[in-house]
């Protein structure tokens, strides 16, 4: 009796524990609806979880000296109950399940418009074997290389493909996840909600190299954030003007070499 006491208490003290922790801050959108959703399945889960273990331990003691059981008895009452209380079950699961996966934060579907809004942030991510190009089209198309930065509470599109193989952009903390397929370009959104440097990585393997494909997606402050764009705007404007100076100055050095020898010959015809 005492066993069985204790391990009842052991169940609910789990479950008790389980709810009472207090959940982490949520850095995304996209990672609060997946929580909020797992939370949701627990309410359901564990209650059934508990009750089908306390059956069992019951079961188990009740019996354990049964050398001459009994046929089970048809219960109709019994069959309809635990029939209806599954079909709820079940349509409770189903009913939450698509109001998450339904929302643009988790499924984004193509026919919807990539950042439709002042503000919004889209970033060109391309996997190639193996590392990444981030871009930014909407900023003048500078380049990041492997260092995502967005700002914090604003609609952020991640436009993702790949040059080469099937590779796979994943950063867990924010809730995302996408494949990057070559010729393909697959779009997930979410809104960032706490500033911090989360790691990113590829998920598919595609080759030697596969677990060197990391990545990091910085969330900054709405002025840092626009102060980092106009930095990298100036930075690749100036390695742009630097391009065609010194495409002049080669030209212009061309230029003078032919003159130059034109000139040597005509004194030499003369």
């Amino acid at each position: 009796m005492k066993g069985k006491r204790f391990a009842l208490i052991s169940v609910l003290s789990a479950a008790l524990l389980a709810f009472a922790v207090e959940p982490v801050a949520a850095q995304s959108t996209s990672i609060d609806l997946i929580n909020g959703l797992n939370e949701r399945l627990l309410l359901i889960g564990v209650p059934i979880t508990i009750l089908v273990e306390v059956i069992l331990i019951y079961t188990v003691f009740k019996f354990r000296n049964n050398s001459d059981p009994k046929p089970t008895r048809e219960n109709r009452r019994l069959e309809i109950t635990w029939t209806i209380a599954t079909a709820i079950i079940l349509l409770f699961v189903g009913v939450a399940s698509y109001g998450v996966l339904a929302n643009p934060n988790i499924t984004y579907m193509a026919d919807q418009e990539v950042a439709p809004n002042e503000g919004d942030v889209v970033v060109e991510a391309t996997a190639f074997q193996w590392g990444w190009n981030m871009t930014y089209p909407e900023e003048g198309g500078f380049s990041s290389g492997t260092n995502i930065v967005v700002p914090a509470d604003q609609d952020v599109y991640f436009v993702i493909t790949s040059d080469d193989v099937i590779h796979g952009f994943a950063v867990p903390e924010l809730g995302l996840k996408q494949d990057a397929i070559p010729g393909q370009e697959n779009v997930i959104k979410t809104v960032p909600t706490e500033p911090g440097t989360y790691q990113g990585y590829c998920t598919e393997y595609c080759g030697v190299s596969h677990s060197q494909m990391y990545f990091t997606v910085e969330v900054l402050p709405q002025d840092q954030y626009d102060q980092w764009v106009q930095e990298q705007q100036a930075s690749a404007n100036e390695s742009s003007g630097n391009s065609s100076a010194s495409g002049n100055s080669t030209a212009s050095g061309n230029s003078s070499a032919s003159g130059n020898s034109s000139a040597s010959l005509a004194a030499l015809a003369n």
